[in-house]
């Protein structure tokens, strides 16, 4: 009788505590081939219901880069080097580690124009974060950013890992924050496994597109080496490169103003 009162008593307990699945997403897709954007599926009308994009749906012949730069491995300050010669805008989505570890550079990247996005202070999985653990580590790369240069605010975040559900879609609105997935990647991150800038370079333009977000880990000397020949190349096809302030621009002002 006691065993089956124990018994009784342990299911009501369980029904009384709320059963919480959190599913998380991993940002991905199919990769373009034929010069135009990839098809995410029911991922593009999620991420664009809290104001995200992964491109820019205009059409134009318009590129975004963007870094993510979880640590420094010797190669940002030659990207730099040629994006300031060139005249090209970038985005850095930076994290704790790389805050601290290269201050300097994070300073040189807003002194020569470009954003510093939010990738988290310490690249948690976001879906596993309750919204205050999620709202400290934007603040805390937000509030030190501020303190070392002359960019006060944030608005774009990039999800480490790419995890992301809706929960933390809706979560970082809420924060003022805007998820900047991307359309155009390969795996670059592997410092042990460059293949050449010639990898690199082709593994972009074989998946380049009008309105593309390009995603790059400024860890690869690949990167770094390719890029010069990479924005040339680009601009001969007819491209032309805008910061992620431009493409938030055409998204909230669709038809361009007279006069502007």
């Amino acid at each position: 009788m006691q065993r089956r009162l124990f018994t009784l008593f342990i299911a009501f307990t369980l029904l009384m505590v709320p059963i919480t699945t959190v599913f998380a997403e991993g940002w991905g897709y199919k990769k373009s081939k034929d010069g135009k954007a990839p098809d995410v599926g029911s991922y593009g009308p999620l991420i664009e219901k809290y104001d995200g994009f992964y491109v820019d749906h205009s059409d134009e012949k318009m590129i975004y880069l963007t870094f993510d730069n979880g640590y420094e491995q010797g190669h940002t300050a030659k990207v730099l080097d040629v994006l300031k010669e060139q005249q090209v805008p970038a985005t850095f989505f930076v994290t704790g580690h790389y805050i601290n570890s290269a201050p300097e550079l994070v300073q040189r990247m807003a002194n020569e124009g470009h954003i510093i996005g939010n990738h988290s202070w310490n690249h948690p999985d976001f879906t596993q974060l309750s919204k205050q653990e999620m709202k400290k580590e934007l603040s805390k790369v937000e509030e030190t950013v501020s303190e070392l240069t002359k960019q006060d605010t944030m608005t774009y975040v990039r999800p480490p890992k790419g995890k992301f559900n809706e929960q933390t879609l809706k979560w970082a609105r809420e924060l003022g924050y805007i998820h900047a997935f991307w359309s155009v990647a390969f795996v670059d991150w592997e410092t042990n496994k460059q293949k050449g800038w010639e990898y690199a370079y082709q593994s972009i333009l074989g998946q380049i597109h009008p309105g593309a977000v390009v995603l790059l880990h400024t860890v690869s000397k690949d990167n770094a080496d390719a890029l010069n020949e990479l924005i040339i190349q680009l601009r001969k096809r007819g491209y032309h490169f805008g910061s992620l302030n431009d493409l938030m621009m055409k998204k909230l002002l669709p038809f361009p103003i007279i006069g502007l």
